[in-house]
């Protein structure tokens, strides 16, 4: 009896001793998740934009006619003056129309002023009687159709030189010549690509925004996306251009691929340092004054409401929903739901359940936009 009244302290010890590994395993199995202290404050959102930036003029320069090139008077890379020779098209055959065109209407003229003298001699003889009067009727359409003619070979005149100077390819404005994919001798057919043409003093940037953000363009009626409103680009190597841009207008449709509408901003390149087709990112400020935000990484959806976990005693989560007022990328402001001083999880939402006890980890909304 004494041996079976000495093991039940040793199983109490023992069960005692598992008790407290596990509370302890329990305390070390609580994960960690960064947590946000919500607060008032006026921020400056910087906000980039993919953006394809174009030449504010480029266009393809091609051949009007079907021949060879004679010469090409310009180099790839090369700047031109607007209405600069550039290329010279073998221009005999049009040169002969030209000659033969002229020929006719020094035919058609001269036959013209016989008509016109035959036609005054038929009107005496008819004065006199002695011709009749049909005569007289022939004699005026033979100068009528001497006269059309006459405008018929100036017209042929017209075609020939109009024909004649698509011989010559000239610059329809300043700008730098592209790769040059024919040389002297190539033959050519009528709309064969002769080269490029970009104007680079100014170029423009297209980006996209989506429809949300329109609509609060609209409703605002101010915000980053006011016209005139001063912006920047980046560049492909992630460094910032160094002259200043505006946004100038926008398009008039959404698309139906992307269901967002262009934005166009345009930026002075005096150095051509952009080129046409170049990459880049259009970056717009925006100033929230007194707003609540709210990272969208601490927001879930359920039936169309949005919610976040907030932390309260003893570190327990609890789903509540707020209502936003205006989405910006990457956050939201908040409309009402959520009050200053709040603290909500920041980050891996989709990991904890409502009720859950976690380990905070503090962060604040400045070290977040630092990052931006």
């Amino acid at each position: 009896m004494k041996m079976k009244w000495m093991v039940i302290p040793i199983l109490a010890a023992a069960l005692q001793s598992c008790s407290v590994g596990e509370t302890k395993k329990k305390d070390n199995d609580i994960a960690e998740f960064p947590v946000l202290k919500l607060e008032v404050q006026d921020t400056s959102l910087a906000v980039d934009y993919v953006a394809d930036i174009q030449a504010i003029k480029n266009i393809d320069l091609r051949s009007r006619t079907h021949g060879f090139i004679d010469q090409v008077l310009v180099d790839e890379g090369q700047k031109v003056k607007k209405g600069q020779l550039l290329f010279q098209l073998n221009d005999r055959e049009y040169a002969i129309a030209l000659n033969k065109a002229k020929a006719n209407l020094a035919s058609a003229q001269s036959a013209a002023s016989i008509a016109t003298v035959e036609l005054g001699r038929i009107k005496t003889l008819v004065e006199k009687k002695v011709i009749s009067a049909t005569e007289l009727s022939l004699g005026e359409a033979r100068l009528t159709e001497a006269e059309a003619n006459i405008k018929t070979a100036k017209a042929m005149i017209d075609d020939a030189n109009q024909k004649l100077s698509y011989a010559r390819v000239r610059s329809p404005f300043d700008g730098t010549i592209d790769r040059l994919p024919f040389k002297a001798g190539s033959l050519v057919d009528e709309g064969a690509l002769l080269t490029t043409l970009s104007d680079t003093r100014q170029m423009y940037a297209y980006f996209d925004v989506s429809e949300n953000e329109y609509l609060q363009f609209v409703r605002n009626g101010k915000g980053r996306f006011e016209l005139n409103k001063e912006t920047s680009l980046i560049l492909s190597d992630g460094s910032l251009y160094p002259l200043k841009g505006k946004i100038q207008t926008h398009e008039s449709a959404f698309s139906g691929n992307t269901g967002s509408i262009a934005f166009r901003a345009i930026f002075e390149n005096p150095n051509h340092i952009l080129k046409h087709g170049v990459s880049g990112k259009v970056r717009l400020k925006s100033q929230i004054k007194s707003g609540l935000l709210i990272p969208q990484k601490s927001v879930f959806e359920i039936q169309d409401k949005n919610y976040v976990f907030v932390v309260g005693k003893d570190n327990m989560v609890k789903m509540k929903s707020f209502v936003p007022k205006m989405q910006l990328p990457g956050y939201y402001v908040c409309q009402s739901g959520l009050k200053p001083g709040e603290a909500i999880v920041y980050e891996g939402v989709q990991n904890i359940r409502d009720g859950a006890v976690i380990k905070p980890v503090y962060t604040s909304m400045k070290d977040l936009l630092a990052k931006k």
